[in-house]
């Protein structure tokens, strides 16, 4: 079973200096399982991926993944409360799930879901796109896929730190993709996804994806059939 590792140690300065309020976050939750989560668009349907790479595409953590489903149709892998982060350029999404678990959606268009919605697997979030919010770039229209591990919070104080609360609304994609990718970042390597155990390779832009119940494999950047 793969584990779902907090990534909370080395915080310190940087997202002391994003949150402007602290010297330091709330100890990190124990370690634990993985959830069973499916990927973010609908069963029975090709999808290309670009690859696993990092939140900037350049270095860090690699806990991002571009998707682009034939229906171009993002929504919701599991459960949990869904979030728009605001920028000068427009919103995107986070997901907050049980047990700590962030998924983020940026790129998409049409965006349907409201902030501190509930929502449920396979809830529609919005279409693939080519908006940048907050910054960035993109070569075609996709949904840039991101899994993130949130500190726990334990008193309110804490929580009405942006950093600690989530809140990352006003944040340059240079921050998020950066600072908090390194702080908060899961790596997508080693997790089973939508029954395909993902691998990063070693530049970025690369991996691969094994289908779990055969052994299949596919080459990213490749295409492959999700069976839900």
């Amino acid at each position: 079973m793969t584990k779902f590792h907090a990534r909370f140690g080395a915080v310190g300065a940087a997202t002391a200096m994003l949150a402007g309020v602290m010297l330091g976050l709330p100890a990190a939750a124990e370690a634990a399982t993985f959830p069973a989560i499916g990927l973010p668009f609908a069963a029975g349907q090709q999808v290309y991926s670009a690859g696993i790479h990092s939140d900037n595409g350049s270095s860090g953590v690699k806990n991002a993944i571009d998707f682009t489903p034939t229906d171009k149709t993002v929504r919701a892998p599991l459960p949990g409360v869904a979030h728009l982060q605001h920028c000068a350029g427009g919103d995107w999404v986070t997901i907050d799930h049980e047990g700590g678990l962030r998924t983020g959606y940026y790129h998409m268009e049409g965006i349907v879901v409201t902030d501190g919605q509930q929502v449920e697997t396979g809830t529609v979030l919005g279409s693939i796109g080519n908006a940048l919010p907050c910054g960035g770039s993109t070569t075609g229209a996709h949904v840039h896929f991101t899994l993130w591990t949130l500190p726990a919070m334990t008193t309110s104080a804490r929580s009405d730190s942006a950093i600690a609360s989530g809140n990352w609304s006003g944040m340059s994609y240079a921050q998020v993709s950066g600072q908090l990718a390194e702080a908060f970042g899961e790596s997508v390597d080693g997790k089973t996804i939508g029954g395909w155990l993902f691998t990063e390779g070693v530049e970025q832009y690369s991996g691969t994806a094994t289908r779990v119940r055969d052994g299949h494999v596919t080459q990213l950047p490749g295409r492959f059939r999700y069976e839900g």
